[in-house]
């Protein structure tokens, strides 16, 4: 998928985040959120290596989202992530009202790259965001960023 420029500015954050955690120890996702003025009002990586499986960037911008926005700012906000969501942050993203979602690489090659490094699968199922939440506007993945990704998240399971 073609992506503008505006959106490979933002999933290179994503990616530079992503980076970050991985460097921290965790594993390698982050995410921003852009308000409809193209402003980044919140950013956070993953912090799930102390045991608390729910500490996803994208779920901590969706309760950020609910206690800092209101409704109107929250449905014309763009989250940008370096992974596609999972079923519990598509969810999160949902329920608190969050507009488009922008994402660097999907689940489905991320389950790809899983598989082709001997992973067996998360214990959640890989579901597109849009079946968990058919409202959501989504784009992605972003063919220029996906190599990049895959070798953040070889780096972590080839640790």
């Amino acid at each position: 998928m073609e992506l503008a420029p505006e959106d490979l500015r933002h999933l290179r954050r994503c990616v530079e985040l992503a980076r970050e955690a991985l460097d921290d120890g965790d594993e390698p996702f982050g995410s921003v959120l852009v308000d409809a003025h193209g402003s980044v009002v919140f950013e956070d990586r993953n912090r799930v290596k102390d045991g608390d499986q729910t500490r996803h960037p994208e779920f901590e911008i969706a309760r950020w989202a609910a206690g800092n926005l209101p409704p109107g700012e929250r449905l014309s906000a763009t989250v940008y992530t370096s992974g596609e969501h999972c079923p519990m942050c598509s969810a999160a993203h949902a329920w608190v009202g969050l507009g488009r979602i922008v994402y660097a690489a999907s689940s489905e090659q991320l389950g790809r790259w899983l598989a082709e490094w001997g992973i067996g699968p998360a214990p959640v199922a890989a579901l597109p965001i849009q079946t968990v939440a058919p409202g959501i506007e989504v784009d992605g993945p972003s063919a220029e960023l996906a190599d990049e990704v895959r070798g953040l998240h070889q780096r972590f399971h080839r640790r």
